[in-house]
């Protein structure tokens, strides 16, 4: 990613607020240090819904006018979102070893994230199977819609279903359930992962559109 002064101050961003995290954040009274992995992991959760979020709203945009920018936010959105759900697939284990005592449980939460993961993998391998841009840009965006549907339903699942996750400490309908300090520090990493989102938004989406005329020069001089 070519520096700018986004990603520039997105990666200090979230330098400092992993640094608070870390050093500055007490630990929890029963999960001990395993609970500061909650600094990465429910920021990158929130960006990687985020970001299938945009997909679905960029796809659907795109079936109704067929822009093509709009496809290509949405496939630059879903690269994105697949990095991001990764982090949370690989933290979410590592936290849950010292705390369920497993590294992975087939509770809802845990399986419909994967799937999620999968759809959007899905998504990556239908873009790279299809020659035609239009029928690519269509077919993806089919896909990424119903991705997105999956989201609301990892959100409740917690409530849906019997689960090892807690319930949202945040997203609540009373206060968070957070020490001043700790929300302080999720609160600064959900900002700080969100700006780096941005960031790799911008810069996949250069390179798609770099990318597109680079193919249609090809394709002229051909």
């Amino acid at each position: 990613m070519k520096a700018t002064p986004l990603s520039i101050a997105a990666l200090a961003a979230v330098v400092v607020s992993l640094v608070r995290a870390i050093f500055f954040t007490p630990l929890e009274a029963t999960q001990g240090a395993a609970q500061k992995i909650l600094y990465i992991h429910a920021p990158a959760a929130w960006v990687a819904f985020l970001a299938f979020g945009l997909v679905a709203v960029a796809s659907g945009l795109y079936l109704w006018i067929r822009e093509p920018r709009l496809d290509r936010i949405a496939e630059s959105s879903a690269e994105v979102g697949v990095i991001f759900t990764t982090v949370v697939l690989i933290t979410g284990p590592l936290w849950g070893r010292p705390v369920w005592g497993t590294y992975w449980t087939w509770d809802a939460r845990l399986t419909l994230t994967l799937f999620l993961w999968f759809i959007y993998l899905g998504y990556m391998v239908l873009r790279g199977a299809l020659d035609d841009p239009g029928m690519r840009a269509r077919y993806s965006a089919v896909l990424g819609i119903l991705g997105a549907l999956l989201i609301p339903f990892i959100h409740l699942s917690v409530y849906l279903f019997r689960t090892l996750h807690p319930q949202p400490i945040l997203m609540k309908t009373s206060a968070p359930s957070l020490p001043s300090e700790m929300l302080t520090t999720l609160l600064l990493a959900f900002a700080s992962f969100t700006l780096l989102y941005a960031a790799l938004l911008r810069a996949r989406y250069r390179y798609a559109v770099e990318r597109d005329a680079s193919i249609a020069v090809e394709s002229g001089v051909a």
